[in-house]
């Protein structure tokens, strides 16, 4: 399979790596992460350059881009930040799940406004009970008039409350059926009256921000519903694939920034009279962390590939966010070693790398969830 990128694509990477470098330094991404701040400088720079643009239709002011563009995109704002792609990553699926689900009236209503950055988007699946078990979820929505009536409590909302957003939540409709049944989307503003949100305090991904959100008798109206009622999980799949594409990519990107960081340092510590970089310990490690590099990207650009090409690959792509989440904390934990005292100071970014890393393989379905549904893809049934 070639995985060679056209001119447009190279010049969309190298587009994207100066905005970066232009708006986004080490001095800008560390003061987010100490105070805990949504990028709302930078975001309105990806939306002036296009980058929200760039998934979908050209009928809705899309560029028309795809899975591949998306991986290039997420590769390097994750070289930056992890914690960056995962606000750019939240507006945009909610976005592609309504191009690929909503009632044209509400394609033409709400795609501009993500697109000219008048609203962002955040999603709102989990709960305390209902992490990888869906079927737990209890958040519920009721029926009165032209309105929905939803009560409940939501976990794990990244970005729910950054300004002017719209939180994608999915809710029960029929408590009775199975959740692939029952379900169904809804777009709420996250001021509205009786939607509470609290701020989790995290290990990493500080910046974009998780939130606990409690809902009391919070009114939706019916038009804000998507897909239709109870029809929620297909809303859901319409958006996996590329979603699961765009992990792995970010999980590369930040991999390539921490082999970076460390190659750098080991030429540039110097140790009983010569660089560190020098020792065959030191040498060989960094070897190894570049070689399982390159294997991660090439698992996920052939998914990316094989998504573009629209044809099914839910394999190729469990496999990729399997193998790049989990090489993505094993590359950072190296990482901190190479760098020995200064890795654990929070003035160098390889502590950043570090705390980010380990939500890789809980986010976006944990790696035991993608195991199990690799085994299950290969004829192995798991209780």
């Amino acid at each position: 399979m070639d995985f060679g990128f056209s001119d447009e694509q190279n010049m969309l990477r190298d587009s994207v790596q100066k905005l970066m470098a232009r708006h986004a330094p080490s001095a800008y991404v560390r003061k987010l992460d100490r105070e805990s701040a949504y990028p709302d400088a930078l975001y309105a720079e990806w939306v002036k350059a296009g980058l929200l643009s760039m998934p979908f239709p050209e009928e809705y002011g899309g560029l028309g881009g795809g899975a591949v563009e998306m991986a290039i995109v997420a590769e390097e704002l994750s070289r930056t930040s992890a914690d960056f792609c995962m606000a750019f990553g939240g507006s945009v699926f909610c976005g592609l799940n309504i191009a690929h689900k909503a009632s044209e009236e509400q394609k033409r209503h709400w795609l501009p406004k993500l697109l000219s950055g008048e609203v962002k988007f955040s999603i709102s699946m989990s709960e305390p009970d209902a992490g990888s078990d869906i079927g737990a979820m209890r958040t519920s929505a009721v029926r009165d008039g032209d309105h929905y009536v939803i009560n409940g409590q939501k976990l794990w909302a990244t970005g729910a409350a950054a300004k002017n957003n719209v939180i994608n939540m999915y809710v029960k409709t029929d408590t009775k059926a199975h959740y692939r049944k029952g379900m169904s989307l809804f777009l709420i503003d996250n001021d509205t009256p009786g939607v509470e949100l609290r701020k989790l305090d995290l290990l990493g991904r500080r910046c974009t921000g998780t939130y606990e959100i409690f809902l009391k008798d919070v009114r939706v109206p019916a038009h804000r519903l998507v897909g239709g009622e109870n029809m929620g999980w297909d809303v859901v799949l319409s958006g996996l694939q590329v979603e699961r594409v765009v992990a792995a990519a970010s999980c590369c990107g930040s991999m390539q920034a921490i082999v970076d960081l460390a190659i750098q340092y080991a030429r540039d510590r110097v140790q009983f009279g010569r660089p560190i970089g020098t020792n065959q310990a030191i040498a060989h490690m960094l070897a190894d962390m570049q070689t399982e590099l390159e294997a991660a990207k090439t698992l996920m650009w052939r998914a990316a590939a094989l998504v573009a090409s629209g044809k099914d690959a839910l394999r190729e792509i469990t496999m990729a966010k399997l193998f790049c989440s989990e090489t993505y904390v094993k590359l950072a934990n190296q990482g901190m070693q190479v760098l020995g005292g200064y890795g654990y100071n929070m003035e160098f970014d390889m502590q950043r790398h570090f705390r980010d890393s380990r939500a890789a393989t809980i986010a976006a379905g944990s790696s035991q969830m993608q195991r199990n549904l690799l085994a299950n893809l290969m004829g192995l049934k798991i209780q």
